[in-house]
């Protein structure tokens, strides 16, 4: 299984490293069975994320062609106001530090990164996860209506208004489309992907490597609708 996990001015950098991290312990714990590298939609390029300036490196470009899985990370700044995501964003390429969350992911949509989402969400061998706000970027681009997924928690209503239905839990399995709450469920939802994908016994290993215990019931559309209580 070979993972891309995708890099954009603004991105939140636990979103991305923990789910690398976890990713590529599970490539040594299976003998080179995973594989995980950092993409941008540009290509090759110093990535500035949302926090404190901290740059991590794109080395490709994101190419679902290449990837089994892709994951996309939400972003870091200040919370500012969720429902107000401007449709273009003509200021300078990086993000200034007073930006807020719901303007950094609002630039990704005048990017070519989209299109790219949009490649890898109808080519059925290709999974697409997010962390956090991640899933705001898709379904801002339009990919998820119909679909179930989580967010951060405050997020859930601004996913909900896009056509999603939100789900209040900490990883979501929608068959092809899989998606974390906030920052630290990277951690929970890589753990989960490993072990959907390469096997329990891996991903039992990579947990205990990191002494991190997974939290909670993956939701998934499957048995009955609970009653209320």
């Amino acid at each position: 299984m070979h993972a891309q996990i995708v890099l954009f001015d603004g991105f939140d950098p636990l979103d991305a490293i923990a789910p690398y991290e976890v990713l590529y312990a599970g490539g040594m714990a299976s003998g080179g069975a995973v594989s995980v590298e950092l993409v941008s939609a540009e290509g090759a390029r110093e990535v500035i994320s949302g926090t404190g300036g901290l740059t991590l490196r794109a080395t490709a470009t994101l190419d679902p062609a290449r990837a089994d899985l892709i994951l996309v990370p939400g972003a870091s700044g200040r919370v500012g106001d969720l429902t107000d995501v401007p449709e273009e964003d003509a200021e300078a390429d990086r993000p200034q530090p007073d930006q807020t969350i719901p303007v950094l992911l609002g630039r990704t949509l005048t990017t070519e990164l989209p299109a790219l989402l949009r490649a890898a969400m109808t080519d059925p061998a290709v999974t697409v996860s997010a962390v956090c706000g991640g899933s705001l970027v898709l379904a801002m681009a339009g990919l998820l209506d119909g679909r179930y997924a989580t967010t951060h928690h405050l997020g859930l209503d601004l996913l909900d208004a896009t056509g999603v239905h939100a789900v209040h839990a900490r990883i979501v399995d929608d068959g092809d489309l899989v998606t974390g709450a906030g920052v630290t469920s990277g951690l929970d939802l890589a753990l989960y992907l490993l072990e959907r994908h390469i096997g329990p016994q891996v991903a039992h290993a990579v947990e205990e490597l990191f002494a991190h215990e997974r939290r909670g019931t993956v939701w998934r559309s499957h048995g009955p609708v609970p009653t209320p209580f």
